[in-house]
């Protein structure tokens, strides 16, 4: 089992990882499961109005998760969701944060991940188990802990 990724590029430039790559962290995310996630690589004015709409903040921001909520007659189809990831954002923060911009884009699409898969990051309890979940699934890939006090 696995999850199929359906990789879309809208956002300018061509330096992003590609289709293997963000599989590789969307599987390590998401575990045993049968599915398919579309990852959408966009530019700050579609994040912006994404965030705007659907968060009511008026922002762009590195990613944005849209579970799949399918109607009783499509639920055989197995969509786990949509990852929205900002393509300009995830650059600037790894700069801002002094991080390789790989390692940021695998983190975000693993937490993006972890988010249709039902995590959440909303009280110390949530955000402690997420960012847990977080920290051993990039260390997992060879990544360093994503997380600025981490070691």
């Amino acid at each position: 089992m696995s999850v199929d990724v359906d990789l879309q590029v809208v956002a300018p430039g061509n330096n992003f990882p590609d289709q293997e790559e963000f599989s590789r962290w969307v599987n390590a995310a998401a575990g045993d499961i049968n599915a398919e996630v579309v990852v959408r690589i966009v530019d700050e004015t579609e994040s912006r109005n994404l965030n705007a709409t659907y968060r009511d903040k008026d922002k762009s921001t590195n990613v944005l998760s849209f579970p799949f909520e399918a109607p009783v007659q499509l639920q055989e189809m197995n969509l786990l969701g949509d990852l929205v990831m900002c393509a300009p954002v995830i650059i600037r923060e790894a700069g801002e944060q002094g991080k390789d911009v790989q390692a940021h884009w695998a983190h975000m699409a693993i937490h993006g991940t972890l988010h249709l898969l039902g995590y959440d990051h909303q009280d110390d309890v949530q955000a402690a188990e997420m960012e847990g979940r977080e920290k051993e699934i990039m260390m997992s890939l060879g990544f360093p802990a994503p997380y600025q006090n981490d070691e």
